[in-house]
C-alpha cells in the first residue's frame, strides 16, 4: 500500500511540527508532499522542507530568494544537494498549496485566514484534517456545503475525542456532547480577581504548549466557546445539547452522553500527536502515535462545573452561533483584536470578552454567508473593536 500523500498548512507551528513527528514515526503510512507557513521562521521551514522532501513549499510573507538559499544550505548539510522544491510566495500561498493533489490536507493555520485554504482543500477532494477551527466557525454553512460527507476530520483534541466516542452509537442515540476544559491558568478565580492578571500569567497554561492567541483564548475560555460552535457544526448537535465541564487534568478529552444514560469518554495523556495521527490516518489508528495512560500509578481525575460569571465566553459564543450568519466571524475577529490589545498592555484581561460582547451587540448581521460577507464582517468587527479598545485604553 502506498503512503498517504500529506499537505501540511502551518508547518512551523505547534500542530505542524508535531505532525512531522507523526509522519517520521510512520513513514510507511505517510509522505509529506507540500508545506506552507506564514514566513516568520524561514530557517525552520527550510529544514522541514529538506527533512520531508516536500515537492512544494509556500510562505505567506517573506523573501522567496532567502527561503531558496536557506533550503539550499540545509540541503547541503543533509547531503541532499539536488533538492530543489517549488517555492510559492504570497498571501494566497497556503491556498495554492492546499490545491496540490494529496490524500490529506492538514490545516494547522491559526485564525480565520485559514478559511480560503480550507475551502481549497475541500474543493481538491482531499480529506481535510482540520486543526484550524476558525475557518469552520467563520465559514459555517459555507464550509459545510463545500464538504462531502466524512471529508472533514477534526484534529482538535476535544472534537477528535467526540468523533471517537460517536462510534459507540448511532446518531439518533446521542443525547449530549460534553466538552472538557482544563480551566486554564485562572481556574477557581472570580471575575474580580481576573481584572488584574498579566499577559505573562495568561500565557502560563498548566497543560498545553500553544501560541500566543490560542493560549490566551484558553485562559479566557474563548477557545472553549469556539470549540462549542465547532462541535455544533461538525456533528449537527443543537447548541443546547452541548455542555462544557472543567477537567483540570486534561486526560479525558471529551465525552458523549447517550439517550440511555451511558457516557462514553476518550482518555489519553495530553499529547496532540494522537489526534493529529487520527486526522492523518482516519478512520485507522496509527500504532504508537502517543503514550497511553500509566495504570501502574495511582491517579485521580476531577470534574467541576464551569463558572459562567467569571468566564462568560462560552455562553457568548453560543449566542453568536444561534444568531448565525456572520456573528461567529465577528466573535472571532473582535476577540483577536482584543487579545492583541491585552498583550500590548492597553486593556485588562476581562476587557477581552467584554469587547467581544459589545461588538456583537452592535453587529447588524448579513443577509447571506459568502466569503465576501465573512471578510466584510470581520473587517467591520476589527474596526469597531479598535474604536472601543482605543476608548478603553485611555
Amino acid at each position: 500500500m502506498q503512503p498517504r500523500r500529506i499537505v501540511l498548512l502551518g508547518s512551523t507551528g505547534s500542530i505542524g511540527t508535531q505532525a512531522i513527528d507523526v509522519v517520521d514515526g510512520a513513514p510507511h503510512l505517510f509522505e509529506v508532499v507540500a508545506l506552507s507557513a506564514g514566513g516568520g521562521n524561514l530557517e525552520l521551514l527550510a529544514r522541514q522542507a529538506v527533512h520531508t522532501g516536500a515537492a512544494a513549499v509556500g510562505i505567506a510573507s517573506g523573501d522567496a530568494k532567502q527561503l531558496e538559499n536557506l533550503i539550499a544550505d540545509a540541503a547541503r548539510r543533509a547531503g541532499r544537494q539536488g533538492y530543489r522544491p517549488e517555492i510559492i510566495c504570497g498571501p494566497d500561498a497556503s491556498t495554492r498549496i492546499a490545491e496540490i493533489p494529496a490524500d490529506v490536507v492538514l490545516n494547522g493555520i491559526t485564525g480565520s485566514i485559514g478559511l480560503a485554504p480550507t475551502l481549497a482543500a475541500l474543493k481538491s477532494g482531499a480529506t481535510l484534517a482540520l486543526a484550524n477551527k476558525e475557518s469552520l466557525i467563520v465559514g459555517g454553512a459555507l464550509v459545510k456545503a463545500a464538504a462531502r460527507e466524512g471529508q472533514i476530520v477534526p484534529v482538535d483534541s476535544e472534537h477528535s475525542a467526540i468523533a471517537q466516542c460517536l462510534r459507540s452509537g448511532s446518531a439518533n442515540e446521542v443525547d449530549k456532547l460534553i466538552l472538557t476544559a482544563s480551566g486554564g491558568p485562572f481556574r477557581g478565580r472570580t471575575r474580580e480577581q481576573l481584572h488584574s492578571v498579566s499577559p505573562r500569567e495568561a500565557l502560563a497554561h498548566p497543560t498545553w504548549d500553544m501560541g500566543l492567541m490560542v493560549t490566551t483564548n484558553s485562559a479566557t475560555l474563548v477557545n472553549k466557546g469556539l470549540e462549542v460552535i465547532e462541535a455544533h457544526l461538525l456533528f449537527d448537535i443543537p447548541l443546547d445539547r452541548i455542555d462544557v465541564v472543567v477537567h483540570p487534568q486534561s486526560v479525558v478529552h471529551s465525552m458523549v452522553q447517550f439517550v440511555d444514560g451511558s457516557i462514553i469518554a476518550q482518555a489519553s495523556p495530553p499529547d496532540m500527536r494522537l489526534p493529529i495521527a487520527l486526522g492523518l490516518g482516519w478512520p485507522d489508528r496509527v500504532p504508537k502515535a502517543a503514550s497511553p495512560c500509566d495504570w501502574s500509578r495511582a491517579t485521580s481525575w476531577s470534574f467541576e462545573p464551569l463558572d459562567s460569571r467569571a468566564f462568560p465566553a462560552v455562553d457568548l459564543a453560543k449566542d453568536a452561533a444561534r444568531q448565525g450568519s456572520t456573528f461567529p466571524a465577528v466573535f472571532n475577529a473582535a476577540n483577536e483584536e482584543a487579545v492583541n490589545a491585552f498583550h500590548q498592555g492597553s486593556i485588562r484581561f476581562t476587557d477581552i470578552v467584554d469587547t467581544i460582547a459589545a461588538v456583537l451587540s452592535e453587529h447588524p448581521g448579513s443577509s447571506g454567508l459568502t466569503v465576501e460577507s465573512v471578510l466584510e464582517a470581520e473587517g467591520w468587527a476589527r474596526a469597531r473593536a479598535h474604536e472601543r479598545l482605543a476608548v478603553s485604553s485611555l
